[in-house]
């Protein structure tokens, strides 16, 4: 198994909050409850690590957490919860938007989407905002112990607008949690050879 040592470190309202690291930074996205947190407490095997809850939206800020010695995670705000304000949204939107747009040692983002219904136009504005940035996009379904093997090829064709084929994950089960540490590891030594070079 990956060794994926992680802490928490703190959470941001706005870019003088966030930390000021070199650390090649994953970002995790998703629409609200389709288990960020609970991923990323079976990506860190710390039971707890992230809040979890059963009431949609609750994630208002950014939250930043130290892997190793040379990465890091942002869990960003669940968007596209009906029950939040105009305001709130609006807040959180921008948020994200500065967030992506301003952080330089931002390399990929893993979207979040329930395998059980694919990309909407939300996951999908997303993934294009990343990618014009140069940043790389890792879709992720999540809850995949809830669909039946029948049900997977039909969940996989789902997820070609987005451009990539994603990772079954399933923070009950663990399915597909040693392959998203894999992945996000070789994207820090990928990126960490691009960088020497370039100096």
């Amino acid at each position: 198994m990956t060794r994926f040592q992680t802490e928490f470190v703190t959470s941001a309202f706005a870019r003088d909050g966030w930390p000021r690291w070199k650390r090649s930074e994953v970002a995790l996205a998703g629409r609200s409850n389709v288990g960020k947190s609970s991923l990323l407490n079976a990506l860190a095997g710390v039971k707890g690590l992230a809040r979890t809850s059963k009431t949609p939206g609750r994630t208002r800020c950014l939250n930043f957490f130290a892997v190793g010695d040379k990465l890091a995670l942002c869990d960003l705000p669940g968007f596209g919860y009906a029950k939040m304000s105009h305001e709130d949204a609006a807040k959180i939107a921008s948020m994200m938007q500065e967030y992506i747009h301003g952080r330089a040692n931002l390399d990929a983002i893993a979207i979040l989407i329930d395998c059980r219904r694919g990309p909407r136009q939300d996951e999908l504005d997303l993934a294009a905002m990343a990618s014009e940035g140069g940043i790389e996009v890792i879709p992720v379904a999540t809850k995949c112990d809830k669909l039946r093997r029948s049900e997977r090829a039909q969940a996989l064709k789902s997820f070609d607008s987005i451009g990539a084929a994603p990772i079954f994950c399933s923070a009950t089960s663990g399915e597909g949690i040693e392959e998203l540490r894999r992945r996000i590891f070789a994207l820090d030594h990928a990126n960490t050879n691009r960088r020497a070079a370039s100096r």
